[in-house]
């Protein structure tokens, strides 16, 4: 075993969390999981392989995976973020256990390549493969960035590198569960470019460049993005990544893919903003407002609910 312990975040995720542990388990069994409540089985079953679970309440994302990271029972070396649905596989399995330790005392975090397996097929093109993602950090360097939507984990300090091989995103749910789940993600997504336009919060976050780190990059374009017309943006974005990135390439499962995640959802978040526009005006303080009574968010802090 590894000088690694994984932190996993769950909410009723009996149907991936045994497969997760599993693939964990070929170089670590230091695996922490901070599940928020739930109502399956999927408690038992972490505790059953082995896994160290504690339940917190929900609030965000990165509220719960710091607080993960700061009750961590496992004082290794190095740790890293998983969600439910992935796994990693027997070549990066191999790759950890032959170079983490050799790894150079200046580098403090460690990229990762991530496959996206959707209705059983691998979605290699439109952009989405390689999408490197940094999951790997030194103890004590990495905290998770405090955002509505599209959290990474920031590095206090060192320098980083990659690995050569892949975690797997394959999630078992049905189609019904997919665009219910993307829904709900909308909201945060609105949220996250409204902020880029009114600035509801002083956050710190990864800096936007364009020739940095992959998360680096993803800030800035969704700046860019954040400024184009609404209605008009989900059309160019679908037409780069379908045709000019060769997202037809990827079939009719592809199709489905990318017509959903690149061009559907993005859509159903500019609907929203105009929704928001229409109901309460373009008002910083406004529309603070509104999201405080209509959704019980507060946009000056994203690890915060309220009472409505």
């Amino acid at each position: 075993m590894i000088d690694l312990s994984v932190i996993i975040l769950t909410h009723n995720e009996s149907k991936h969390i045994a497969r997760c542990i599993k693939s964990l388990l070929q170089v670590t069994d230091k695996i922490f999981i901070v599940d928020s409540f739930s109502t399956d089985d999927t408690v038992a079953i972490a505790e059953s392989l082995g896994a160290a679970v504690i339940q917190n309440p929900w609030v965000s994302y990165a509220f719960q995976f710091n607080f993960g990271i700061e009750n961590n029972p496992f004082k290794t070396t190095w740790l890293m973020r998983m969600d439910a649905d992935e796994y990693i596989t027997s070549d990066l399995a191999a790759e950890l256990s032959n170079s983490l330790q050799g790894i150079a005392g200046d580098v403090s975090g460690l990229y990762v390549k991530r496959r996206v397996i959707f209705m059983d097929k691998w979605i290699r093109r439109g952009g989405y493969y390689p999408i490197w993602l940094l999951r790997l950090w030194r103890r004590g360097l990495g905290t998770c960035e405090e955002l509505w939507m599209d959290e990474h984990i920031k590095l206090s300090s060192g320098t980083t590198a990659q690995l050569q091989h892949d975690i797997v995103d394959h999630n078992l749910n049905n189609l019904t569960w997919w665009t219910q789940k993307h829904n709900n993600y909308a909201i945060r997504e609105v949220i996250d470019l409204l902020n880029i336009k009114y600035n509801f919060d002083s956050k710190e976050t990864v800096e936007p460049s364009f020739w940095g780190s992959q998360e680096q990059r993803t800030r800035f374009l969704k700046i860019k993005y954040a400024s184009m017309p609404l209605f008009t943006r989900p059309f160019i974005y679908f037409f780069y990544r379908y045709f000019l990135k060769g997202g037809f390439l990827d079939g009719k499962k592809g199709l489905i893919w990318h017509f959903l995640q690149g061009f559907w959802y993005r859509f159903l978040v500019d609907a929203k903003i105009y929704e928001v526009y229409f109901k309460v005006g373009t008002s910083k303080e406004s529309i603070i407002s509104h999201f405080r009574t209509e959704y019980g968010k507060d946009l000056k802090s994203p690890n915060q609910s309220v009472r409505v």
